[in-house]
């Protein structure tokens, strides 16, 4: 199985892909997974507060299914260090080595759980890849895991970047941007990273991008010039594939892919895959 962090973008665009895993246990829910010729397949976890497939168990089906490459999303937000723990072993004896780590937006009905932070979290992982758990006792084995988090250049820059700095001390691999329109914000948060670093950010970075859809959600703020265009009917995947050519120009070939987020949370999958077609020319 290849790992994010060892994936260069010499050949071309290095594209991770968000998938959602699905509403149910039919296998054929994972159709949509077939559609998208990305590097990896990165299963969301629990997207919308709502009850789906679990992100590491919907991996490992796409992966025997389909043969991709994937990672899975873990999120702080609502399992203990006891839980979180056990469903990592669970993941590496599953032979699943790419997780991505994050808060999670907290269910209002959440108690507070004797949980993590994603900075915590990510230390900890790397503790389980040398065969210690969160007490300090050894495991049988050690987990081999390529840790993955996130970040996000629109909002406070100067504590995003401070939060980033922390995540990459403690140990995290590859950082993921939520979806960005426009350059500056990024060069922004880059630039800050140094500030508070002293140094560039050392570890791939994948810069989010939304193919955005009319009456669509989206991860972050859709610019009102955005909105015109796709009122005016302009394709979302045009949209997508002109800001993903300017992402490649400004020597940012590693991308996050997020389809179209339809009525319902319904991803359209072959959007996507267009997009990457269209970047890969």
């Amino acid at each position: 199985m290849n790992r994010v962090s060892e994936c260069t973008a010499s050949d071309g665009p290095v594209f991770i892909c968000d998938f959602s895993p699905p509403r149910g246990s039919d296998p054929a829910l994972l159709d949509g997974a077939r559609l998208v010729d990305a590097d990896f397949l990165s299963v969301a976890h629990s997207p919308g507060r709502s009850v789906r497939a679990n992100s590491a168990m919907t991996a490992h089906a796409i992966r025997q299914r389909f043969g991709k490459d994937v990672v899975f999303t873990i999120a702080t937000r609502d399992m203990n260090r006891l839980t979180v723990q056990s469903h990592l072993l669970g993941a590496a004896l599953l032979g699943l080595e790419n997780v991505i780590v994050l808060a999670g937006d907290v269910p209002q009905e959440a108690r507070e759980a004797d949980s993590f932070r994603p900075t915590g979290l990510i230390r900890t992982i790397k503790d389980m890849n040398r065969a210690v758990d969160y007490r300090g006792l050894r495991l049988r084995s050690p987990t081999s895991f390529c840790v993955g988090t996130v970040a996000d250049p629109g909002r406070d820059v100067r504590k995003e970047a401070s939060l980033a700095h922390d995540k990459v001390t403690a140990g995290a691999d590859f950082l993921v941007t939520q979806p960005v329109f426009d350059l500056e914000p990024l060069a922004e948060f880059l630039s800050c990273y140094r500030d508070v670093a002293g140094e560039e950010l050392p570890c791939p970075l994948f810069v989010g991008l939304q193919v955005p859809a009319q009456g669509g959600l989206s991860f972050s703020a859709v610019p009102e010039n955005v909105r015109r265009q796709l009122d005016a009917g302009r394709p979302g995947e045009e949209i997508a594939a002109e800001m993903g050519r300017r992402l490649i120009a400004g020597g940012h070939s590693r991308i996050y892919l997020v389809p179209p987020i339809l009525s319902g949370g319904r991803r359209d999958y072959a959007a996507a895959q267009r997009v990457i077609e269209a970047l890969r020319e």
